[in-house]
Formats: structure tokens, sequence, C-alpha cells
């Protein structure tokens, strides 16, 4: 309902104190060596923003609609969608040194139940990930839906979740997706400086004029998707680092199985480099990418097509107590003008520009937060801006 919220903030921070009464992480026994972990958290987040944002508002708004809104701006609600399950299954050794796990996990983003006036309040269930695993410690493939290796480090947030800050706007890219992943520790586990490298084959997908790319009607990207990531990193009693590199490089069938066009094979490409470090108290990480026709990858803000895109983002927090905390962010997002030009038009989106802060207080498993979002984005061969901006008040349980 549009004009100014009242009490939204009450709703957010009651339903952030009844989490609390939630019992912590529990494990059940379903046999003989075989266990289940429930594990997850409850989220709750009261918000007000002054335009309508792509995914959508309140926890998944990434960055405004055009055209820019100039009268009775704000708008208010509450949103649980974010709060999640996962089931860790942990298995027994079935050959050797090698054991079998699984993983489901599960949010509630995947629309709402109807369309009328009580929709709101019944959102969907959605599969995250579901993988089998086997791991002898040391070697471990998985076998399911995970995340793709370019979906690196995340900006801290109580509001953006499942849609993190700067995600397919400021700089954040990655997607989930079914194929087969195998992780190699490279070092041993007393090593000063860990590695390890993760190798990923996935399903294709793909979204753009003229193509059909959903594998149910054989018009699926014609290879897979390749990512090879190393990870190195570190720690001590007061500083603890990690770094990566990550390759991507993928192909696909604009014009689908049982047909031929001229330039109908698009081929992806994209590398990206991230890097964290925890001070004490202070947390500094950020990553970068570069990359060409990668937009299923949540890159190039949200556009398919032959697009060469670039982004980065940054953050810094500092927990200057032991409950109370500060952060500030910032990202971009930015597609080369002539091929989004070329592509779409008048509705290309040229670039778009993110800042967001956060006041957080956190208490063992509970933590509540007031965030500031900011989201410039500039259209079409004019570079026309339309600004959003959000304010948050969130809790969150994490069991």
């Amino acid at each position: 309902m549009r004009g100014r919220p009242r009490g939204i903030a009450f709703f957010a921070l009651a339903a952030s104190l009844l989490a609390t009464a939630l019992p912590a992480q529990q494990t059940v026994g379903l046999g003989k060596d075989i266990s289940l972990t429930f594990k997850g958290f409850i989220s709750a987040t009261a918000f007000a923003q002054d335009q309508d944002f792509t995914f959508g508002n309140g926890q998944n708004a990434e960055f405004p609609i055009p055209p820019q809104t100039t009268v009775d701006r704000w708008f208010g609600g509450a949103d649980v969608r974010a709060t999640r399950l996962g089931l860790i299954f942990n298995g027994p050794k079935f050959y050797g040194d090698w054991k079998v796990n699984g993983t489901i996990e599960m949010d509630f983003f995947g629309g709402n139940n109807g369309t009328g006036a009580f929709a709101g309040q019944q959102p969907v269930p959605r599969l995250r990930l579901g993988y089998l695993e086997v791991t002898n410690g040391s070697t471990t493939i998985q076998i399911g839906q995970q995340w793709s290796p370019i979906w690196g480090n995340l900006p801290v947030s109580l509001s953006h979740l499942a849609f993190p800050l700067g995600w397919n706007s400021g700089g954040v890219i990655g997607w989930r997706y079914p194929g087969l992943f195998v992780g190699q520790k490279l070092t041993s586990a007393d090593a000063p400086v860990s590695m390890d490298l993760q190798l990923a084959v996935m399903e294709g997908n793909w979204s753009a004029p003229g193509s059909t790319t959903d594998h149910e009607t054989a018009g699926n990207a014609s290879t897979p998707q390749f990512e090879l990531r190393y990870n190195v990193g570190g720690k001590t009693d007061s500083f603890t680092w990690t770094a990566y590199v990550v390759g991507h490089i993928d192909g696909k069938d604009l014009s689908g199985a049982g047909a031929s066009q001229p330039n109908d094979q698009l081929t992806g490409s994209a590398v990206e480099i991230g890097a964290k470090f925890q001070v004490g108290d202070v947390l500094i990480q950020g990553n970068a990418y570069s990359g060409h026709a990668i937009g299923q990858q949540f890159a190039s803000i949200n556009q398919f097509g032959r697009i060469q895109s670039d982004g980065a983002w940054g953050q810094v927090g500092w927990d200057f107590t032991p409950h109370w905390g500060v952060f500030a962010w910032g990202g971009f997002d930015d597609p080369k003008d002539s091929d989004v030009l070329a592509a779409f038009g008048d509705t290309a989106r040229t670039k778009n520009v993110m800042y967001a802060g956060m006041l957080r207080w956190r208490a063992g498993p509970f933590s509540a937060g007031l965030e500031y979002l900011h989201s410039r984005l500039t259209s079409g061969p004019e570079r026309v801006p339309t600004n959003g901006q959000q304010l948050a008040l969130s809790g969150l349980f994490n069991f």
C-alpha cells in the first residue's frame, strides 16, 4: 500500500524477538552412521523506499526501474521471504575413507500463493541448493545444484541476504546450477597458507531475442559452462585473509537444437578476483569481474546479449564494541555502452552505481540492523538517470 509506512518497524522487531525463542541448531540421528542437521535463519525486514526496484521491493531490491517517480514517492512494507531452511545429511563411509553427504536448502522467494489481496502474506518455497557429496577429506565431489565458483565474497547485510547488495547491479555476480563440482585441497591442514582448486561443469542457460534457451524445449546452451577457481588464504591470532581468482567459459547456440542461423554461436567468458581481510575487529573485502556475454551469471545489469561488462564492489566494516558494528559498501556494474545500445536501444541499461551503509547490533545468534541503500541507474543513449533509495530495519536469527 502506498503512503508513508507506519508501525512496520514494530512488526520487524517483534518477529525478531520471537525468533530468539526458537531452539539452536539441532542434529538428529536417522540410523546407523547417518545424521541430519537443521540449519538456517529467520529473517524479517521492515522497509521504506521511494522507487520500484528490480528484482522486487523489499529484501530483493537491486536497481531502480525507470522512469523516475516524481510524486507520492515513498511507500513501504515488510518482508520475510529471505527466511531459509537447510537440511544437512551427514552420511557414512562407503568405500575406504570415502563418505557420502547431502544438502538441501530452500527459502521463500518462489512467488506468492495466488495474486489476490492476501497473496503477499503467503510466499512460496523454492529450492536453492540440492546436491549429494562424496569426500575423503582432501577431494570433494558434489553432484546436483550448487553455486557456481564465480559466486565469490558476499557483502555483509541483514536485509539483502538471498539477493545480496550489488547482485546484478553492483559487481556481485554468480548463479546456482545443476552440475558436477570438484574440490581439491592442495595443502595440508596444518600449512600456514592454505590453497585449493574448484572445478565446475554446469548446465547452461540464456535469454535473448530470437533464442529459446530452456532445456525442456531443446533450446539450452549447446555446451556446458566451465569454471575453475583457485583459493588461497591464511590466518594468525589477529589476522585472517583469503583471496581467489576464477575463470569462466561457455558456449551458446542461440537458435537452439534442430536449427541453424548465421551468427547463432555465442561464447561467454569472464575472469573474477576477490579478497577478504579480517584485521581484529575490522573487515575489508571486495570482488571485481570482467566478462563478455555472461548475463546468465547475473552480470551486465540483467541484460543478455553480445555485451562486454565490468563490475566491482568493496566493503569496510568495524565492530567498535562487542555488540555494535558499522559497515560501508559501494559497487558498480558497467556494461559497454555501444554493446547494450546496439542490443536494446532506448531501454538499454548503461550503468548502475550503488552504495549502502548499515548500523548493526549483534549478540550470539541474533542480529538487528538499520540499513540505507541508494542505487543510481542510467539508461538509453541520453544516459537518463533513475535514482532509488531504501531504508530497512531488519532482524535475523541464525540456527
